[in-house]
């Protein structure tokens, strides 16, 4: 209980922070009064805290996009191939009824064994499985369905035979769609979540993270390699540039975190469905009744604010 209403704060806490054209005596006074009821609860994450979230979001029993789709979604039917130059296992696409309405549904899916890791490419998706992930998407956009996306990748497959198919221009192209999109987009950062490769399907109006998924734009290996020359330090990078979703709520990359069950998603996958299942009903609720033009104005107001700094006189 103590830790849903550590997400609860944290998240009313980011939406008021969110508010700087409104603020006054009263809005600062409930910052401060959230701010130490925040500061009860929980301390700062310690360094292994923070490389803790790493570990679990990489752990090898999390559960994977297709984990979700199993217990979440009815009448699944998965897309393939992007008509172009082939079909990339490691991005999933598809239409299915999630309580009671039907949605486009997105995700990266890495793969248990090592057969299936290796044709899933261990999750690196490859330009083609980003025009399999636009494909559903324009599919949603013709017939009014929401979009789901569930991001799980390390970073987008950087391999020669991406690039010469276009690997950065399909990730730019990837954003650039969704951002135009006239139906509701609500993201899910399910477990890693690595640079261009997941930012390319989290363009949304409402991006959630589960508790223990992390979101960089390096990996803290990579980081780690280019600042001291030494991957082994990945511990260290990710202390600095903390990846976990607490720091994530709090900087406003995400809009709120999805509780996960206690030890981490890994250990009750139908648990932490039904906590994921909540969150996204809720958030897709939310843009319920709003014309296509306004979910454009206020999706692209969001991304081009991130980040923003605002000083006070």
């Amino acid at each position: 209980m103590a830790r849903e209403a550590e997400l609860r704060i944290r998240e009313q806490l980011s939406r008021l922070r969110s508010l700087p054209l409104l603020r006054g005596a009263r809005l600062e006074g409930e910052l401060e009064r959230l701010q130490r009821q925040l500061e009860r609860i929980v301390a700062e994450p310690s360094d292994e805290e923070i490389w803790r979230s790493v570990e679990l979001a990489r752990n090898a029993d999390r559960p994977y996009t297709l984990d979700y789709v199993e217990r979440l979604l009815e009448d699944w039917f998965e897309l393939h191939g992007d008509r172009a130059h082939g079909d990339d296992a490691a991005v999933v696409a598809g239409l299915g009824r999630f309580r009671g309405r039907t949605v486009v549904l997105v995700g990266n899916q890495k793969g248990r064994d090592v057969k299936e890791r290796t044709d899933r490419n261990f999750g690196m998706a490859y330009p083609e499985g980003y025009g399999k992930a636009m494909r559903a998407m324009e599919l949603a956009n013709r017939h009014g369905f929401p979009v789901i996306s569930l991001v799980d990748i390390p970073g987008a497959y950087p391999g020669v035979t991406a690039e010469e198919h276009g690997q950065g221009g399909a990730i730019a192209r990837s954003q650039a769609l969704m951002a135009r999109l006239r139906v509701p987009i609500v993201t899910c950062i399910i477990g890693e979540g690595g640079s261009g490769g997941a930012i390319a399907t989290a363009l949304a109006d409402r991006v959630l993270m589960q508790e223990n998924a992390i979101y960089t734009v390096i990996s803290p290996e990579g980081c780690a390699a280019i600042l001291w020359r030494d991957a082994g330090e990945a511990q260290k990078a990710a202390a600095a540039f903390k990846p976990d979703a607490g720091h994530c709520l709090e900087l406003g990359v995400i809009d709120a975190i999805v509780a996960e069950p206690d030890g981490g998603a890994h250990t009750n996958a139908d648990e932490a469905a039904r906590l994921l299942g909540d969150a996204l009903a809720e958030s897709i609720e939310l843009f319920d009744g709003l014309a296509g033009d306004d979910l454009r104005r206020q999706r692209r107001v969001r991304f081009r604010t991130i980040g923003q700094l605002s000083t006070t006189a």
